[in-house]
């Protein structure tokens, strides 16, 4: 699984035209599932995601000293199967990318496992599979990938 992590001001989702999810300071989460991806896979994003320390303390003046949770703020998940393409020539490849009828219910797991780790209210998603344009306010900018398969998934 990789996930693209942004430290954002604001980030919304639209579909059609339409807002369907937006949040405030928190992190956008760009998801790729990868096709031997397991709950392994998915318990080490959301932990990683939910703990990654990129936010600064006001309070103590470290930059790099709290994540998402410890500073209260929301998180937005998007699926993004792009991130496993593989260009062949000029032509980009996905299929190393789950297959989306594997990859829905995957994703839906990961949405509600996000919800369970913190708080449910504060995690919001894009629409699996739809043509989404993806607005963000980018806060540094700050953006970490994070690659479960290249870990021993001890961290």
């Amino acid at each position: 699984m990789r996930a693209v992590v942004q430290r954002v001001l604001s980030a919304k989702v639209l579909v059609d035209g339409e807002i369907i999810s937006q949040i405030g300071p928190g992190i956008l989460v760009l998801v790729g599932l990868l096709e031997s991806d397991t709950d392994a896979d998915a318990d080490f994003i959301c932990r990683k995601a939910l703990n990654m320390r990129i936010f600064p303390n006001e309070q103590n003046g470290k930059a790099w000293d709290q994540s998402v949770m410890q500073r209260n703020y929301e998180v937005l998940l998007v699926s993004q199967f792009t991130l496993y393409g593989i260009l062949k020539g000029n032509k980009p490849d996905f299929h190393v990318a789950m297959a989306p009828q594997l990859a829905k219910p995957f994703y839906d797991s990961l949405v509600e496992r996000f919800r369970k780790s913190y708080v449910a209210d504060l995690v919001k998603d894009g629409l699996f599979g739809a043509m989404m344009q993806v607005h963000l306010v980018n806060d540094g900018p700050v953006t970490i990938q994070v690659d479960s398969a290249k870990t021993t998934n001890k961290d």
